[in-house]
């Protein structure tokens, strides 16, 4: 536990820097190492991904489903930002739907826990698009 905000908050811009530097560097495995155990995802929307996971098991699958479904690529990481409670990563990443690709920003919240990425809500810049995405 940290003893004081601005130690909470270096803790949580480390734990997300850490995940950042794995994406861009293509790094699937370190990228994966970032999560907890326990790793939760809160995915949103009206579509069939659209639920919590419980743990690396059931998140991992869903967010490789998610890539192979959209054929999801980074195209470049906006901001990461941190508060004692919570931690933020904005990307702007690539989709295809219907076989024409497009670029959408999502928002990323993290909570994280003992310098691992513990649970993230993620935010879409255009829901209905990745509904889309998702539901065909």
């Amino acid at each position: 536990m940290n003893d004081t905000p601005e130690a909470a908050t270096a803790a949580n811009r480390a734990a997300t820097r850490r995940y950042v530097d794995a994406w861009l560097a293509g790094d699937f495995p370190a990228m994966m190492a970032t999560y907890a155990d326990g790793f939760i995802v809160h995915w949103f929307g009206d579509n069939p991904f659209a639920k919590t996971y419980q743990g690396k098991a059931e998140a991992i699958p869903a967010l490789m489903a998610f890539t192979q479904r959209t054929g999801r690529r980074l195209v470049d990481i906006v901001d990461v930002t941190a508060g004692p409670a919570r931690a933020v990563v904005i990307v702007r990443e690539a989709i295809t739907v219907g076989g024409v690709e497009h670029e959408v920003e999502r928002a990323l919240v993290y909570r994280v826990e003992a310098g691992l990425l513990a649970e993230c809500w993620v935010y879409d810049q255009d829901q209905r698009l990745i509904d889309a995405a998702l539901s065909s």
